[in-house]
């Protein structure tokens, strides 16, 4: 079994814990870690749950948001790290830190029990990488902090039974907001991070009949609004708004792929 649950999501930190199970054996892997130390042992505890629990961490790319705590897991509580070269450079980790494991596009590696597919984007960040993961039967695609949707990005997540996508922005939202012009074009723009519009046409593409979860990621807390993105969605996969799966940061409970 793979399953999946949200531990933070948004600008102030992002942390998605991904567990897989062959009925003896648990594998549980942190994909980004944007939270502080305590923070991350709080929402580990209420799954009964501690950091020795953990098989590893991958890092999608350095920025603090994604990267919070890891270095901290690997230098104290030797939790290892997965991450591509240019990220691991960004975040001050020499060559040769032990526990710490590059990975590169293309490039598919095991945790135990959870196989990582990593693949590139494009985002602001020194080398980024997203992932579709699988326990050897389901598959979960994961894909937030991009500028755009690439055609390689969209053949990356094909046929997945799970999605967690960004949809970071309200595009009238984001022009009528308090953030200055650079923020703002930083943020709309094509390294940037996607709108809502943009994140509907993906899950567009990426729909198909064994698509069964869909969870949107990284919603901006200034510039968009869950109701929004709900609807969004909804047109798109042709049901209910309450149907959808809809925020990471709401959506907290264990999903199952």
């Amino acid at each position: 079994m793979l399953r999946f649950r949200s531990l933070a999501s948004g600008s102030s930190g992002n942390a998605t814990l991904v567990e897989a199970c062959d009925g003896l054996h648990h594998t549980r892997m942190l994909v980004d870690c944007g939270l502080g130390l305590r923070q991350l042992q709080a929402a580990l505890a209420a799954e009964g749950l501690g950091l020795q629990d953990l098989d590893g961490v991958f890092i999608t790319h350095e920025h603090g948001d994604h990267v919070g705590c890891s270095p901290t897991l690997l230098a104290r509580h030797g939790v290892p790290l997965w991450t591509s070269a240019g990220t691991a450079q960004a975040m001050g980790l020499a060559d040769g830190t032990p526990g710490v494991h590059r990975v590169r596009d293309g490039q598919v590696f095991a945790v135990r029990g959870i196989e990582i597919h990593p693949f590139t984007v494009p985002h602001d960040a020194r080398e980024p990488l997203q992932l579709r993961c699988s326990d050897g039967n389901r598959w979960l695609g994961m894909m937030t902090d991009i500028g755009h949707v690439s055609a390689y990005a969209l053949a990356s997540l094909a046929g997945m039974h799970a999605l967690v996508l960004e949809s970071n922005h309200d595009v009238d939202l984001l022009a009528r907001s308090a953030y200055p012009d650079f923020l703002k074009r930083r943020v709309g723009g094509q390294h940037g991070h996607l709108s809502n519009v943009q994140a509907a046409a993906a899950l567009a593409a990426l729909r198909h009949d064994r698509l069964n979860t869909v969870v949107a990621a990284h919603l901006s807390e200034r510039n968009n609004r869950p109701d929004l993105v709900s609807r969004a969605f909804a047109t798109v996969l042709n049901c209910a708004d309450e149907d959808i799966l809809l925020t990471a940061r709401r959506g907290r409970d264990w999903l199952v792929v």
